[in-house]
């Protein structure tokens, strides 16, 4: 069994089809990409007693948005401690690992629920299952990178798409299984935590089975690496722990944490929001399709971007990202006020392509940066920043929303303060990204392998 998940099982023969690598990562990513949906669970799990509205000894809303907040610290954790790991054993290992993970966790939080017990929930969706995430999410991104290096923006863009569109299948998932196993006694939440636990570990573990690495030294056919120089894309490696003695890896850092900051608070309390903003106007089911089409931008915007960014380059697409959100952040307080729900929906869509953007090109810009050789390390050790903005992004929208409402300010309108400071995290994050520059050729390793 070990050597069937080991690296050297997957190397795929001559003449292999790369175009068949995509559909593994898939497989992984759509499943994970559950975790932006899990805001259609939060008013049910402030409802497990009350069933109808919350009642004496129902957990908060604010509670509940931690469940969210500990599954993206665990990403982050994970990815950066198994970064170096994945490297070493290929990714059939790590996606059966993470499919493990990430299924158990929601078996675990099941029992949580069903006991009323938050902690446990905690441990399941959180961190067992936040865990799963992490090592799932970078899986697949190095291999498609060395299958596909002469459009890695586009490669990363594949890998990590369908962690955008997962939410899509999962929102409206979830609210039938719910609807499916709801009795007189309880929402019908840790029924649908199993079904789902079982569906994804089963998808999660195909994807590792057909899971392929390229073999030593294979470039694609007319593949000419000076043929696609950029000032900022580097020839040269630079190892994950020299990485972090580096300006460039910190400025990186912060570039992920203020535009994840920005986009991760609407996507964790998504449903509520829009519920609340039009309060009366928008019906639960109708939130949990704004959901889904939150993750149709999502997930289209990491392949747009991503792939856009292999012609305008990694630091241009990141302005874009800054400066235009900046623009619609601003812009969404005015399109509610207005009573204009298509309009605000497409604003936020935007904001949401644009996050998932970030995400599938960064991988490619730390390559860029810091050459192929190392990148799955330095991409998990990078994800860290995703961690911090899983806590810093859903506290912003929570907690400003709670100060909000106790000083009387209308639910309709407890969201402005914080999409203004959002704006504002935006242009400090455009401010880290001009500083980026090529690293220092100090840092590079003495040996430059051409197959890597």
């Amino acid at each position: 069994m070990a050597s069937f998940l080991d690296r050297a099982s997957t190397v795929a023969p001559v003449g292999y089809n790369r175009w068949l690598v995509p559909p593994a990562a898939l497989c992984i990513h759509l499943c994970i990409g559950e975790a932006y949906a899990f805001s259609v669970f939060n008013l049910p799990l402030t409802r497990l007693i009350g069933i109808t509205k919350s009642a004496p000894g129902d957990w908060s809303l604010a509670d509940v948005g931690w469940i969210f907040s500990v599954a993206i610290v665990f990403l982050g954790l994970s990815a950066a401690l198994a970064g170096a790991w994945l490297d070493r054993v290929g990714p059939r290992k790590a996606m059966t690992l993470a499919a493990l993970c990430f299924g158990g966790g929601f078996m675990i939080a099941a029992i949580g629920v069903s006991v009323h017990n938050l902690l446990i929930v905690f441990l399941g969706y959180g961190v067992l299952g936040g865990t799963g995430l992490g090592i799932g999410y970078i899986s697949p991104v190095r291999t498609l990178m060395s299958w596909f290096p002469d459009r890695p923006g586009m490669a990363t863009g594949m890998a990590i798409m369908g962690f955008g569109g997962g939410a899509m299948i999962a929102a409206p998932l979830s609210v039938m299984l719910m609807h499916h196993f709801a009795t007189a006694t309880g929402p019908g939440v840790a029924a649908t935590f199993v079904t789902l636990g079982i569906i994804y570990a089963a998808f999660m573990l195909f994807g590792g089975l057909i899971v392929r690495v390229p073999r030593e030294g294979w470039v694609p056919a007319g593949y000419a690496p000076a043929a696609t120089a950029q000032r900022l894309v580097t020839a040269n490696h630079v190892a994950a722990d020299r990485a972090m003695a580096t300006p460039q890896f910190y400025l990186i850092w912060l570039v992920l944490f203020l535009n994840v900051t920005a986009g991760i608070g609407v996507i964790s309390q998504a449903s509520p929001m829009i519920q609340e903003m039009f309060h009366g106007t928008v019906t639960p089911l109708a939130a949990a399709g704004f959901v889904g089409f939150l993750s149709l931008f999502n997930m289209g915007g990491r392949f747009f971007w991503a792939s856009l960014s292999d012609h305008l380059g990694r630091k241009p697409t990141y302005f874009v990202f800054f400066f235009l959100g900046i623009a619609l952040y601003i812009l969404v307080p005015h399109t509610a006020l207005l009573g204009s729900i298509g309009l605000t929906a497409l604003c936020f869509g935007v904001i949401l392509s644009m996050y998932g953007g970030g995400f599938a090109t960064l991988p490619a810009y730390l390559r860029d940066i810091f050459g192929l050789r190392h990148v799955g390390a330095i991409h998990g050790r990078t994800l860290t920043a995703w961690s911090a903005a899983g806590v810093m992004g859903p506290v912003l929208v929570d907690y400003i929303r709670q100060y909000q409402i106790d000083h009387g300010v209308p639910k309709a309108d407890a969201y402005t303060v914080t999409l203004y400071i959002m704006a504002g995290l935006l242009l400090i994050g455009a401010l880290c990204n001009a500083l980026i520059t090529p690293v220092d050729a100090q840092h590079h390793e003495a040996i430059a392998s051409a197959a890597e």
